[in-house]
């Protein structure tokens, strides 16, 4: 059996007792491991130095069922049963939580690499949800099958030029058509996930006034509707992730494309941050976690100054440091994942919304951290497009990706401490009421 790299693993997979995970969560890393080395990671360099994922492989992991556990946690029964599924490899629905969802977003960030695996995960990740959470059963009979099928695709659309953690700030417009049959939608989308291969949007768009009020969800048609233009956006990193730019000019949507409640868009789309975050915060702390065996592991193996870098005392320095970092992270996420399991979701979303966003911050700096720590071991090595250390090099692109989507880190720690003050002052008012019954 071969010996694996220190931090390769987590700890409870080199050995180490946990309390959080039994005996159908290994079956489950064990089965993601296998399909996922097999049909993805070994070729996800590949796809990233080309910009793009083969379309058939959305449609093999489609096929086994393997994009479904990126919705939340417990799955939607019903609707699964409804094509045909009742296991995912060797575990039923009915078993699948939060710590089967976190095993999976990690066993697919094992890349090191962000762009391949949003990809193919961010449809049924961040755009599902909302119409599974709040659409009437008419649009979810319409859209949902193919959706889960693979057969269509979808990503989520909030971010706009000048609104994109301030989702409030939403210009993109949906009025009403004269007739009352159609929604009419104008503005810009950015930065949007998979936009370019994905048939609908979930699409945060104003039907009201100015602020949060007026904000609602809409289920937009994009891929070769009338209307709509999509072009890909080049950033610094995930190039494979599909990041799109979408026009809107007078985009016809019907109004039974309305996913719940006209003006209540906001409170929908806060709702599913915390899922998205959460994917966040198990992804980007994965993708650390692989940097840093890559720097531990060159660290081993190259001589500089008549012995290998890691005798010298300031590399292991560097590397507890970042070490250090890294495994305080990945305890702090497994919790939220152990309370997720154990909470119901209103109840999760009001104690861990906050501190969901503050651990999505988190990971982000620890990334930061452990990238940095990485290139400095590779030395120019790292700083190389190409070669043995190309993955670090990749990665460290790939840290403002982590800081900025999502929610940007700034407005992260702001939501974090505003609502631990809100949650005390809620908690103390409800005391003081009843005390005076």
């Amino acid at each position: 059996m071969t010996i694996p790299t220190p931090l390769s693993e987590p700890p409870w997979l080199d050995g180490h007792p946990s309390p959080y995970y039994n005996e159908s969560h290994r079956r489950w890393q064990q089965y993601c491991r296998e399909f996922i080395s097999k049909e993805f990671t070994q070729y996800a360099m590949e796809w990233e130095e080309q910009g793009e994922v083969p379309a058939e492989v959305y449609k093999t992991f489609c096929r086994n069922n393997m994009l479904i556990p990126n919705l939340p946690a417990p799955l939607p029964l019903e609707w699964l049963r409804s094509i045909g599924v009742e296991k995912i490899g060797p575990i039923t629905i009915e078993e699948f939580d939060y710590i089967h969802f976190s095993i999976y977003a990690s066993e697919m960030q094992r890349t090191g690499l962000n762009g391949p695996g949003s990809s193919l995960t961010a449809g049924f990740c961040f755009g599902i949800p909302p119409i599974l959470k709040f659409a009437d059963r008419q649009l979810q009979q319409r859209v949902l099958p193919d959706l889960l099928k693979g057969n269509t695709r979808i990503c989520i659309a909030i971010t706009e030029p000048d609104a994109g953690s301030d989702v409030a700030n939403v210009q993109t417009t949906a009025e009403k058509s004269s007739d009352g049959k159609f929604y009419i939608v104008n503005g810009t989308k950015k930065w949007v996930t998979n936009g370019l291969w994905s048939d609908w949007a979930s699409m945060c768009v104003r039907t009201g006034g100015k602020g949060p009020g007026g904000l609602s969800v809409l289920l937009v048609p994009l891929k070769g509707h009338k209307g709509v233009s999509m072009r890909k956006m080049d950033c610094s990193g995930h190039h494979s992730s599909g990041t799109t730019f979408i026009e809107l000019d007078d985009v016809e949507v019907p109004v039974q494309n309305l996913i719940g409640k006209e003006g209540e868009g906001m409170k929908y789309i806060m709702t599913n941050f915390n899922h998205e975050r959460l994917d966040i915060c198990v992804s980007v702390t994965t993708q650390a976690r692989m940097v840093l065996a890559a720097g531990f592991e060159y660290a081993m193996k190259r001589h500089a100054f008549g012995q290998p870098l890691i005798e010298q005392p300031v590399v292991r320095h560097r590397l507890a440091k970042a070490i250090g970092e890294l495994e305080t992270q990945w305890a702090w996420v497994e919790s939220f994942i152990y309370q997720m399991v154990h909470m119901k979701k209103d109840v999760a979303d009001t104690k861990l919304g906050g501190l969901t966003a503050l651990a999505k911050a988190k990971s982000a700096m620890v990334l930061n951290e452990c990238a940095q720590c990485a290139q400095l071991l590779f030395g120019g090595n790292g700083y190389t497009k190409g070669g043995q250390g190309s993955l670090v090099e990749k990665a460290a692109r790939e840290v403002a990706g982590a800081r900025i989507p999502g929610g940007s880190e700034d407005v992260m720690l702001d939501l974090a401490v505003r609502q631990l003050y809100k949650n005390y002052q809620r908690a103390l008012k409800a005391q003081q009421n009843s005390a005076r019954l």
